[in-house]
């Protein structure tokens, strides 16, 4: 059994070619979309968070919103900018979505990718330490919020409270116990996986790796998996650890499917750079039902993850894209021993 997820960047354009027009059409639709994953048999809805872009880039409204509406399925992130964030301010706001929810909150968070605006950041209020660097501040702002998450008390309480305090020191509330260990980086590379694992978070590796070593990107990211169990082992941690990878796949099931997908496209890496260094970009999938067994069954690095978060285009509307999540759930999942 693999848990099978999408993840959506909720873009929004006013084109007459986007059926996601507005910001108010991103964040109605991607509640609607986890609702209809959910009943086409899906295990999780996933968002990726980008500031000053016409994305979405608050989560945790969204991510209450779909736990009060769904009941079954995963609801998280992939992932969010720590660089922009306020780990205090961020455990409460997670706690009461995990708690609305049940507790289905996977956190995705990472360092960031290339922004849309110079240091924005730094517009939110948070400042690198003199003689380190924004990438030093956001684990920084992790490891802050990881403690914080395990619910012990560190705020002495003031003696004249407004209201009668529990005694001792006081925690973040909501506090929602278990959202600790669902906690997941998104690592882009094989040496962020290892600090990842022994961090003790789940792993979350995207389509792109910040490295390349000439294998293709799926091995290289096999790789990038195994070393981060192995970092996980050697630390010590008692739970089994989770690994999450995202991949673009497009059954072709009718002549809409074909349409936008049937002509070809990137059937094999690429690499480029990206942020000054060399980066491998992994391959999409669009065939038939059965050639996509034959293909994903291939993947190393699918085959070596638990969960698999399938890429969106959500510009082309809830009903379409839940056609996409039903046609793997049906046609490709089992095939390959998914379900």
């Amino acid at each position: 059994m693999k848990k099978i997820g999408f993840l959506s960047f909720g873009h929004w354009s006013d084109s007459p070619h986007s059926a996601v027009r507005s910001a108010s059409d991103s964040l109605l639709q991607s509640i609607e979309l986890a609702v209809a994953a959910e009943e086409v048999g899906a295990d999780g809805a996933y968002f990726r968070v980008h500031h000053f872009a016409l994305q979405l880039g608050s989560p945790f409204p969204l991510l209450a919103a779909i736990g009060a509406r769904t009941s079954r399925i995963e609801i998280g992130t992939g992932v969010i900018d720590m660089r922009y964030e306020n780990p205090l301010y961020m455990a409460e706001d997670a706690g009461a979505a995990d708690l609305i929810s049940g507790g289905r909150l996977q956190l995705g968070i990472s360092r960031g990718s290339p922004e849309q605006v110079i240091d924005g950041y730094r517009l939110f209020g948070h400042v690198p330490a003199e003689d380190s660097t924004d990438a030093d501040m956001a684990r920084q702002h992790t490891e802050v919020l990881l403690e914080v998450l395990k619910g012990e008390g560190f705020a002495r309480p003031n003696p004249r409270p407004m209201f009668p305090n529990p005694a001792g020191l006081l925690r973040i509330e909501p506090h929602s116990a278990g959202l600790r260990d669902r906690i997941w980086w998104g690592a882009g590379s094989r040496a962020t996986a290892e600090w990842t694992g022994t961090m003790g978070m789940n792993l979350m590796s995207s389509t792109l790796l910040t490295e390349d070593t000439g294998v293709p990107f799926h091995q290289l990211q096999a790789e990038q998996i195994q070393r981060f169990r192995d970092a996980w082992a050697a630390a010590g941690h008692e739970r089994e650890p989770r690994v999450s990878v995202s991949r673009s796949i497009f059954p072709l099931v009718n002549d809409l499917d074909r349409a936008y997908f049937g002509g070809g496209g990137q059937d094999s890496d690429q690499v480029g750079f990206l942020d000054g260094g060399t980066a491998r970009f992994g391959r999409s999938y669009a065939a038939e039902p059965d050639e996509l067994v034959r293909l994903l069954a291939e993947d190393e690095a699918i085959a070596a993850a638990d969960t698999l978060l399938l890429t969106v285009p959500n510009q082309l509307g809830v009903d379409y894209n839940a056609h996409v999540l039903d046609s793997v759930v049906r046609l490709v999942a089992p095939g390959l021993g998914w379900r």
